[in-house]
């Protein structure tokens, strides 16, 4: 038996506003102002130091600080600026009931997504959270759903998935050896998800859990 990897951001929270407000929040304190916080919305997904590099041209210094400016106003009030997607809990019940093994694969750092998953009460659904650290060490999808498997005692296999919003959900179960599932109600563009490689795409939460039967259905 495989498992099911999730992302966090885009995937089974909608952290929209609270990760504006807080890259807006850090870029201000670079000097830079960014008047429409729906322009930001490209940083949600992504390792945060790499996005304030491409995204916000800043040098890698400068993006060492803007991180730690981001956390400044994250910690306070970012965190929970976050809901959980409409139908997540009926999802992630019905994958446990049907044998999936669950865990949760991020960029955020591990300390962050266990709050946010123990806030919203999605906790008990999940055998092991992976995440990157404080430090900037395992930020990339790779490490941390390599990370996720360790933690659930699993080796890369093709009966476990990785479903994500963007394109470096997909990028990273490649590099692992998994399939990736890309959703459609994140951050990510259609066309972004069929270029990364995604298996299935699925555009309703409603729909995720009787995909991933179909596609377990493939090992038997």
């Amino acid at each position: 038996m495989g498992a099911a990897l999730f992302d966090l951001d885009g995937t089974l929270t909608d952290p929209k506003d609270g990760i504006t407000r807080s890259v807006h929040y850090a870029l201000k304190a670079q000097g830079l102002l960014v008047e429409d916080l729906d322009t930001l919305v490209s940083y949600i997904g992504p390792p945060l130091h790499d996005s304030f590099v491409r995204l916000g041209r800043l040098s890698p210094a400068d993006a060492t600080t803007a991180v730690a400016s981001y956390r400044e106003y994250f910690v306070e009030k970012g965190i929970f600026e976050n809901r959980v997607f409409p139908g997540v809990p009926e999802c992630l019940a019905a994958l446990r009931s049907n044998g999936w093994r669950l865990a949760v694969a991020t960029s955020k750092p591990t300390m962050f997504a266990q709050q946010i998953l123990d806030h919203f009460s999605l906790s008990d659904y999940f055998e092991f959270v992976a995440g990157s650290e404080l430090d900037g060490t395992r930020v990339h999808k790779h490490e941390v759903i390599s990370h996720a498997l360790e933690g659930l005692d699993l080796s890369p296999s093709s009966t476990s998935i990785m479903i994500g919003d963007r394109e470096h959900d997909i990028f990273g179960a490649r590099r692992v050896g998994l399939r990736a599932v890309g959703v459609m109600w994140g951050y990510g563009s259609r066309s972004e998800l069929v270029a990364a490689g995604a298996d299935r795409l699925v555009e309703d939460v409603t729909d995720l859990a009787s995909e991933l039967e179909l596609l377990r259905s493939v090992d038997r």
